[in-house]
C-alpha cells in the first residue's frame, strides 16, 4: 500500500471522525479511528500523518485523486415545482402535496424512495450493487431518509446538515468511493414544504402570514449514484465547512442565517486551492434566496472580488419569483438537490458548464433551539464537479 491507496486510505481514517464522530460514532469512537490512522500510516508507510495529507489542500479542502464520477443522477419535485421554470429537469414531478400517502412525513420519504429507484433505474444495477447510501433531510432523527432506505437493502449511513445535506452526503459518496472503501454509493437528500413548515415554523392550517424574508420549503428530492470510472460528470474536490453564526434568530430569515457560512467556506475553496471565481464557469449556493444572495455578492465585493458574472442561488433558479408566490425563493434540502440532479448535471453533461462549484448552505437549528431563543448556526460545503474530460 506504498502508492496512493495508503494515502487515501489514512486520509480517510484522519477526515471520517471529524466529519460524522459528533453526530454517530462519539468522541470515543473518535479517538480511536484517530489512533488507527495514525497506526495505519506508520505501518503502510513509515510517514507521519501530516506527510500523508497528500489529498487534503489548505486547511479544509479535499482534493480526490481519482476524480470519482457521477454515473447517474434523478430529480424528483412536487405541484408547486412543475409550475416553475427548471420543471422540464426533473424526472418525475408530484400532481399533489401527498403524492398518495397518508401524511406529509410519508410523503417526504417517498420523494427519497423514488429519487433512489430512479437513478438506479438510470444506471441499470440493482441495489445490492450499491454498496453504502448517505442520506440525510430536515425532519427529526432523519426519518424521512431511514424510512425510504428500510426497503433497500443498502448499508446506510445518516447525515444530518440540513439544508447543506446534499453537499455533504456528496462529497462523503466521493470520499468513500476515492478511498477505496466502496466501488459505488449514492448520495441522497430530499426536503418538503408542508413537513418542514409543520416541524420548524407553523402548520399550514394555522394560516400564519409569511414574511417578507421567508422562503417557500422545495419539496423536492435529489440523488446521485457515485462510481470510480465510467461516463459522467466528475468530482474533482470538496470544501468542507465550519460552522457561522452571526446571531440571527428569526427562523424566517433563513438567507441571512447562513450566507456568513457560504461566504467563508467559499474564501477557503478559494484560498486552499489557490483559485478564482472565474475559474469556474458557474457558482451556486444551495438556498440562500434573493437576500443571502445579496449578503453574499456585497461582502466579496468588500473584499475587492466580483463574484456576480458566475454565481447564483438554486432557490432563485427552481421558482419564478415574479410569477410564483415564494416571497424571498426556494429553500430546503430538496432545492440544492433537485437542481443539482436534475438541471446543473443535465449542464455539465451537455458541456454547457465545464466546471460547476456547489455550494449547498444548511441552517442548523432545531425547534427547542429557536424556542429558548438561540441564534442559528450556519454551514457550507462546497463541492466542485467538472464535466466528463475537463
Amino acid at each position: 500500500m506504498e502508492g496512493s491507496r495508503a494515502y487515501y486510505l489514512c486520509d480517510f481514517f484522519f477526515i471520517f471522525p471529524f466529519l460524522i464522530g459528533p453526530f454517530s460514532c462519539g468522541p470515543a469512537v473518535g479517538v480511536l479511528l484517530r489512533r488507527l490512522f495514525f497506526t495505519l500510516c506508520a505501518h503502510t508507510t513509515g510517514k507521519s500523518g501530516r506527510e500523508l495529507s497528500a489529498m487534503r489542500k489548505g486547511a479544509q479542502t479535499l482534493v480526490f485523486g481519482s476524480k470519482p464520477v457521477i454515473l447517474s443522477h434523478a430529480a424528483i419535485g412536487g405541484k408547486k415545482e412543475s409550475e416553475g421554470p427548471l420543471a422540464a429537469y426533473f424526472d418525475f414531478l408530484g400532481k399533489d402535496a401527498k403524492l398518495g400517502q397518508k401524511t406529509f412525513e410519508k410523503a417526504e420519504s417517498k420523494l427519497q424512495e423514488l429519487a433512489l429507484d430512479t437513478a438506479k433505474r438510470k444506471l441499470g444495477v440493482s441495489y445490492e450493487d450499491i454498496d453504502v447510501l448517505f442520506a440525510g433531510d430536515l425532519l427529526n432523527q432523519c426519518i424521512s431518509s431511514s424510512f425510504a432506505a428500510r426497503g433497500t437493502s443498502i448499508p446506510f449511513l445518516g447525515l444530518y446538515g440540513a439544508c447543506s445535506t446534499m453537499a455533504e452526503s456528496l462529497l462523503m459518496a466521493a470520499a468513500f468511493v476515492d478511498a477505496g472503501f466502496a466501488d459505488t454509493a449514492a448520495a441522497l437528500t430530499s426536503s418538503h414544504f408542508a413537513s418542514a413548515e409543520r416541524q420548524y415554523r407553523f402548520p399550514l392550517g394555522y394560516g400564519g402570514q409569511r414574511t417578507p424574508t421567508a422562503q417557500w420549503t422545495v419539496t423536492g428530492s435529489g440523488c446521485c449514484i457515485v462510481g470510480k470510472s465510467g461516463h459522467g460528470p466528475r468530482i474533482e474536490a470538496a470544501t468542507i465547512g465550519k460552522i457561522q453564526d452571526y446571531g440571527i434568530k428569526d427562523a424566517n430569515n433563513m438567507g441571512a442565517a447562513m450566507a456568513p457560512a457560504a461566504i467563508d467556506t467559499l474564501q477557503a475553496h478559494f484560498r486552499d486551492l489557490r483559485r478564482v471565481p472565474s475559474d469556474y464557469d458557474l457558482i451556486v449556493t444551495g438556498d440562500l434566496g434573493m437576500l443571502g444572495k445579496t449578503i453574499v455578492l456585497d461582502q466579496f465585493r468588500r473584499i475587492g472580488v466580483d463574484l456576480a458574472p458566475v454565481y447564483n442561488d438554486c432557490g432563485l433558479l427552481i421558482f419564478d419569483t415574479k410569477e410564483q408566490d415564494v416571497h424571498a425563493g426556494g429553500s430546503g434540502c430538496g432545492c440544492g438537490a433537485s437542481v443539482l440532479c436534475g438541471y446543473l448535471l443535465d449542464r455539465l453533461e451537455k458541456r454547457e458548464l465545464r466546471r460547476l462549484l456547489f455550494c449547498a448552505t444548511g441552517a442548523l437549528l432545531s425547534p427547542t433551539s429557536s424556542w429558548q431563543g438561540e441564534s442559528i448556526p450556519g454551514v457550507c460545503h462546497a463541492v466542485a464537479i467538472t464535466a466528463e474530460g475537463v
